[in-house]
């Protein structure tokens, strides 16, 4: 939720400060049992370089809640690749929920695919240039899937020879993956 930073929050000791008050001699501060809104939460406050702030708030204890928005920050990724940035699944026209779930899955592997394309291109290849403002030109996934197409469009021996090797890997990664699946599936009943 985005919150001004003059936005108010009631403390457990009932002192009321805003969110620059608070970070005005630290730049992230926890707090348990706070009321914002209304609503008794936890929060956490960080300063970030740029001079705004993060503010989250939940149920969890406060040193905890950093951690969880950054692997929620990593779902919100994907789905911004997987609606908006080579793939459109917003487009699709199934309506029955089996069938969306299985484009999901296949979008899922073909983003990772694309990803770990873009991964051993960085480290192996060429590292992708960084800009002015510190990210990366291209992200990973990006840099994969542009690699994938011209790969799959102008196929040479070269690409070919990479593409076949990833094949071996990831089918016996599946396989990996489906044995464990089994096995967990025979003990849990």
């Amino acid at each position: 939720m985005r919150m001004p930073k003059s936005h108010l929050i009631t403390l457990r000791n009932s002192n009321i400060h805003s969110v620059a008050e608070l970070l005005s001699t630290q730049s992230e501060r926890y707090y348990q049992d706070c009321m914002i809104d209304g609503i008794w939460c936890n929060v956490m406050l960080k300063k970030l370089p740029d001079g705004d702030f993060l503010i989250l708030a939940g149920n969890l204890p406060a040193k905890q809640l950093g951690g969880f928005y950054r692997r929620r920050w990593s779902i919100e990724v994907f789905f911004q690749t997987a609606k908006g940035r080579g793939f459109n699944v917003e487009n699709t026209h199934l309506k029955s929920s089996e069938k969306i779930k299985k484009l999901l899955v296949f979008v899922s592997i073909a983003v990772g695919i694309c990803v770990n394309i873009g991964r051993h291109y960085h480290k192996k290849v060429q590292k992708i240039k960084t800009k002015k403002h510190g990210y990366k030109s291209n992200s990973f996934f990006r840099k994969g899937l542009d690699i994938l197409r011209e790969g799959l469009i102008n196929s040479n021996q070269g690409f070919m020879k990479i593409w076949e090797e990833f094949l071996i890997t990831f089918t016996r990664w599946i396989q990996i993956q489906l044995s464990h699946y089994q096995y967990l599936t025979e003990i849990i009943g």
